[in-house]
């Protein structure tokens, strides 16, 4: 197969070449947690969810290209502290399944740290066996579920046309078929879906993922993206808040969803919460 690459600038003289590594940042789930973001130049994603830290989605799409190659991603690694991290995380500036380089970066950067690796997935590619085929080689893979409905999904996610929720459902159950590593479902709780624990539970006990994370967006949504964005930023200009449910309404839905699927279910803790 022939990868399509995107031409990537050098940066102007004088400046400093930006990374595809950052961080480490912190992680209620993972502690210190090694960035690889494999796109880069740009906030490049299948869905423009409503809460994301990024903002704004410059690229909507999901056709896989090489947005940065493998080599100059081992080039940023070798020159971060890289050996501070507890596990190294590909998310980044968008959806990391989106660079058809991942399978290879990801065996690449494990030759090289001896790492756990992380993946972050928003779920919407999973339905590619070539993609489930480059994911076998992380050890935890955390993937997006945000919604118990397409209405719902397409409210809260709004994802390309073509994508439905039937989708991402059929693509989870493959990959979790396949998958011998950890799978963890990510669930982005708000008002809008606080009170279907009911309406997940069905779809959670059907995909029977080791564990269910769920998360509050205590980060703001920037009006623009930049690559400040794809850390523990605080500071990056004018962005938008949302109303953090309280952190005992957080924990009582994670009690009742673990209640009714027979899955561990864990939730910021109160310290936490305020930047899971």
């Amino acid at each position: 197969m022939t990868l399509q690459k995107v031409a990537v600038a050098p940066a102007p003289r004088g400046r400093p070449r930006v990374s595809a590594i950052y961080g480490p940042v912190y992680s209620w789930r993972y502690r210190q947690s090694l960035g690889v973001d494999l796109l880069l130049r740009d906030s490049v994603c299948s869905l423009q969810c409503a809460y994301c830290q990024l903002g704004r989605i410059n690229v909507h799409t999901r056709a896989r290209r090489v947005y940065v190659t493998t080599s100059r991603v081992l080039d940023d690694l070798d020159a971060a502290a890289w050996k501070s991290s507890n596990v190294i995380t590909f998310s980044g500036s968008g959806e990391p399944t989106l660079a058809a380089n991942l399978g290879e970066s990801i065996v690449a950067i494990r030759k090289a740290t001896r790492k756990p690796i992380v993946v972050l997935t928003n779920s919407t590619l999973l339905n590619d066996a070539a993609v489930r085929a480059e994911l076998a080689a992380a050890d935890t893979i955390a993937c997006k579920l945000d919604a118990p409905s397409d209405d719902m999904f397409r409210k809260l996610n709004h994802p390309i046309p073509g994508v439905t929720h039937a989708d991402l459902i059929a693509g989870l159950k493959k990959l979790r078929t396949e998958f011998t590593g950890k799978l963890a479902l990510q669930l982005m709780l708000m008002p809008i879906n606080a009170g279907a624990a009911d309406r997940f539970a069905p779809w959670i006990a059907e995909i029977a993922p080791d564990e269910v994370q769920i998360n509050v967006p205590s980060r703001p949504k920037p009006r623009e993206w930049s690559l400040a964005t794809r850390g523990e930023h605080q500071e990056f200009g004018a962005a938008n808040g949302f109303r953090l449910l309280p952190h005992e309404e957080v924990a009582d839905f994670a009690r009742d969803l673990a209640q009714r699927t027979g899955v561990r279910v864990i939730a910021p803790p109160a310290a936490a919460h305020s930047r899971a």
